[in-house]
């Protein structure tokens, strides 16, 4: 990675939005990578708009603000489209990802991106995430079509860096770690981009 890999991540309190982007800086600091990841939010609540962002580089980094021109956007909560410019700030040829089952194409006109040069996929991690964890927290599922559509690191070695984050969160809980696995598996097979 020559620069600095900009990821704003867009859902509503209770989706998993800062776990996710928490996750991926600790597994990208334990790639050798430098690192950021953090929430933006006031007093919302659950349920509520929030966001959270991820820096990764090969040098160190010195800016320490929220990210205004990520060249990903994530997309949680497809219900945001319309009352958020998820796009806002992202430059030509960035990526948007949305958690929804429409198409790519049909997702490109939901958030009038018609005309704009992104690249667009989609994955529908809440069905992943309630097939796989028997609820609808997509943000393992959309870490695993990140790493598909960005190609941050190996997806191997990713993947064998999450068991061991979730082993040690869920020490207790064998049964989470294996459907957060399933669902970062699926998700990364599953999304779908144009």
């Amino acid at each position: 990675m020559s620069q600095m890999l900009e990821i704003r991540w867009h859902a509503r309190g209770g989706q998993g939005a800062k776990t996710a982007a928490i996750l991926l800086a600790e597994a990208a600091a334990k790639a050798g990578k430098y690192i950021q990841g953090f929430p933006e939010y006031g007093p919302e609540r659950m349920g509520a708009p929030m966001l959270a962002f991820n820096r990764i580089s090969d040098e160190a980094i010195r800016v320490h603000c929220h990210v205004t021109n990520p060249r990903v956007v994530v997309i949680l909560d497809p219900t945001l489209a319309g009352k958020v410019d998820v796009a806002e700030g992202v430059p030509d040829g960035g990526i948007i990802l949305v958690n929804t089952s429409e198409s790519p194409a049909r997702m490109r006109s939901l958030l009038k991106l018609e005309g704009r040069p992104l690249q667009i996929y989609t994955v529908d991690a809440s069905k992943i995430a309630l097939e796989t964890l028997g609820r609808d927290i997509p943000n393992t599922p959309m870490m695993g079509a990140l790493m598909r559509v960005t190609k941050i690191m190996d997806y191997d070695y990713f993947l064998n860096l999450m068991k061991g984050e979730l082993e040690h969160k869920f020490k207790s809980r064998p049964e989470v770690v294996e459907g957060n696995i399933k669902a970062i598996s699926r998700a990364y097979e599953e999304v779908r981009g144009e």
